[in-house]
């Protein structure tokens, strides 16, 4: 039977065009069924018009949920979430709970997404918070994964010891490592290196019964020494935006110069064939999304400029996700590990509020 993915077709920056075109390309190439939710009347003319174009889309096992209402990426997350009850992404997530469908997939608003999720799902046990673990290409050509890259703004020691346990799980259960290499993002490879965070954090990982290699940098993303970086959703969104910017640019300059220094047919050819699949190789489109680990269902967030490439990816991740039942195995490996919080220290608890 096709795994069944809820699709928020109001999400992305021009919705519901790239929802539709990537449901129609996840139905052709993958065992999946999708649900797109959001407003009917919009999503079926959509459908239509690919319908139009490509008739024999109409068999695919495409069908619409309606919501009433949108989250728009500029709303206030909290306020848009308990307002707006018939959104696309509530009524997405609820499929979720109620089993209708094995996974959400949304290139919406990210913090609502993350705080809807937690409301309609709720957390893992052992989860304090959910982490969007974002993939990225490295020189090896393996894959790797950082994470938070936008949940958690403001975290606690505890909470970047639970991502390291959700990553390193997520590691071994999508891209079949059998040990993966787990870091921490800090501004040295020295223990004591970094802000408070990561020296606390550093001494929680290191008792973990991970594969815990220590502090790494920024560089350390993408030479392959890693499978699993962690940080705060502070640091990792700006090296997750700064990572996309660099990447256009780079783009962008070496199309330039390869336009400018090719002359002969056949050279323009093979430079365009090598440059294609350069591209493709950072293409975030090709990941489909971040996942968002450590909630009680299957969740993955993309892009708002999502196109359909990239929404047919994320719909294949959603299903991937949900098949291997990775909340399984990240549930009983947060109960095993057991990160808790650590004890406040013994002067802590006779002192008094702190003045400012």
């Amino acid at each position: 039977m096709p795994t069944v993915i809820a699709v928020d077709a109001m999400g992305s920056d021009r919705a519901p065009r790239p929802e539709v075109e990537g449901a129609i390309l996840a139905c052709r190439h993958h065992n999946v069924r999708v649900l797109l939710v959001g407003r009917e009347e919009e999503v079926r003319a959509e459908l239509e018009r690919e319908f139009e174009r490509h008739p024999r889309a109409r068999h695919l096992p495409i069908d619409v949920v309606h919501a009433t209402e949108v989250i728009g990426m500029g709303e206030k997350a909290s306020t848009a979430v308990r307002s707006k009850r018939d959104s696309s992404m509530r009524v997405g997530l609820r499929l979720v709970r109620e089993g209708r469908a094995a996974g959400f997939v949304t290139a919406g608003n990210t913090g609502a997404a993350m705080a809807c999720a937690k409301m309609v799902l709720g957390t893992l046990p052992g989860a304090d918070r959910p982490a969007l673990a974002a993939v990225f290409p490295t020189a090896s050509g393996t894959a790797a994964i950082l994470l938070d890259v936008g949940a958690n703004v403001d975290c606690k020691p505890h909470h970047l010891e639970q991502f390291a346990v959700m990553g390193e799980i997520y590691s071994r259960s999508i891209f079949g490592i059998p040990k993966p290499r787990v870091g921490l993002l800090s501004i040295g490879e020295e223990e004591g290196k970094g802000n408070d965070l990561t020296r606390e954090a550093y001494g929680l990982l290191r008792r973990l019964p991970l594969h815990f290699v220590g502090n790494v940098e920024g560089r350390d993303l993408y030479n392959g020494k890693l499978d699993v970086i962690v940080c705060d959703g502070f640091v990792g969104n700006v090296a997750l935006k700064v990572s996309e910017g660099l990447v256009s640019t780079v783009r962008y300059l070496l199309k330039e110069s390869l336009k400018s220094t090719i002359s002969s047919q056949v050279g323009f050819l093979l430079s365009r064939r090598a440059f294609d699949d350069f591209k493709k190789r950072l293409d975030y489109a090709e990941y489909g999304g971040a996942p968002l680990l450590g909630i009680k269902g299957v969740c993955i967030v993309g892009h708002g400029s999502s196109n359909a490439t990239a929404l047919k990816n994320a719909v294949r991740v959603a299903a991937q996700f949900a098949d291997t039942r990775i909340n399984d195995r990240i549930e009983k490996g947060l109960s095993s590990h057991r990160p808790h919080p650590p004890a406040p220290a013994p002067d802590a608890l006779s002192a008094g509020p702190a003045t400012v």
